[in-house]
């Protein structure tokens, strides 16, 4: 197997973080036989089995060695009961595979990286293949793309249980972008700069953060990189893989998850200030996005609880 997506998954819940003066998780990596070969010749050892796979809260499986063979009958049983049991399950990368065959992705939307996606859609079609976005939510199991992808994933289940700051604390010392959306495109173009347009798409992309809570649109937004609205969009696309409406809602979200965390102040109140139009825009798009309501949101992270159901709020 390879380690960087187990790496990801230990770097993220398995390092002690008192500095953050909330209980940490407890991570154990399970494996059904105790010595596991790794990419390079290297081998992992590991006293816990799937006795203890079964019995965790949260279970991540980080791969599978190979996409064209299911996962063996005893993992599939302790796949299962876990999911019984209530725990959350997640995959990175092509552990999708691991999940659907164990029959837990059936019926539901799922991602895997997208060279594997057309097979992940043959082998499984039960399942819902989406191949274009990061990683999906699907609240009780939660799927993401390849490698990289899954530190997005993981940041985002730490935002889940711990809210905005404490998400991005961990990044900051993981010297990555504190969130990237779950829609965002697997691939782009050109993540990097690679010409001065793209330099004037960055500085628009600071300038709009600065100035959420004002009308913004796309003709603005290419009036401050100083393009045309087409030649805005199409080097926006190319940079960041989403569209400036989809990017400025998202960024819009997450700017008010600390406020609903830290402050008192209405839902009203805080769909003004982060710039939507109207309370029931700002609850349409966050509902989506989250899977919850403003209210429960709040609720749920003053009390520590899981999110509850999206409905009024």
């Amino acid at each position: 197997m390879s380690v960087f997506e187990t790496g990801i998954v230990t770097e993220v819940f398995g390092l002690p973080r008192p500095e953050l003066d909330v209980a940490w998780y407890d991570l154990r990596v399970c494996a059904e036989r105790p010595v596991v070969p790794v990419l390079g010749g290297a081998t992992l050892h590991t006293p816990y089995g799937l006795t203890e796979l079964a019995e965790a809260g949260t279970v991540i499986v980080p791969g599978v060695p190979d996409v064209t063979v299911g996962p063996s009958p005893d993992l599939v049983g302790a796949l299962r009961r876990a999911h019984r049991r209530g725990a959350r399950l997640l995959s990175i990368c092509s552990g999708a595979f691991a999940l659907a065959g164990a029959g837990l992705l059936d019926g539901r939307r799922a991602t895997t990286h997208w060279r594997y996606a057309d097979l992940l859609a043959r082998r499984h079609p039960a399942v819902d293949v989406d191949p274009d976005v990061l990683y999906v939510d699907g609240g009780d199991v939660l799927t993401s793309a390849g490698s990289a992808a899954g530190l997005d994933l993981c940041l985002h289940l730490v935002r889940r249980d711990h809210g905005t700051a404490i998400a991005n604390a961990v990044a900051r010392r993981l010297v990555i972008p504190p969130h990237r959306d779950g829609g965002q495109a697997q691939f782009v173009q050109a993540p990097v700069p690679a010409d001065p347009d793209d330099d004037r798409i960055a500085g628009s992309l600071a300038w709009a953060l600065a100035h959420l809570a004002e009308p913004l649109t796309v003709q603005r937004l290419a009036r401050q990189a100083g393009m045309s609205s087409r030649t805005y969009l199409r080097h926006f696309a190319r940079a960041t893989g989403t569209s400036p409406i989809r990017w400025l809602v998202g960024q819009r979200i997450r700017a008010s998850l600390a406020l609903l965390e830290s402050t008192e102040l209405p839902v009203e109140r805080i769909a003004a200030t982060v710039g939507f139009d109207t309370p029931v825009t700002y609850r349409h798009h966050f509902t989506r996005a989250m899977r919850t309501s403003p209210s429960a949101y709040r609720r749920a992270f003053r009390s520590g609880g899981p999110p509850a159901a999206a409905g009024p709020g």
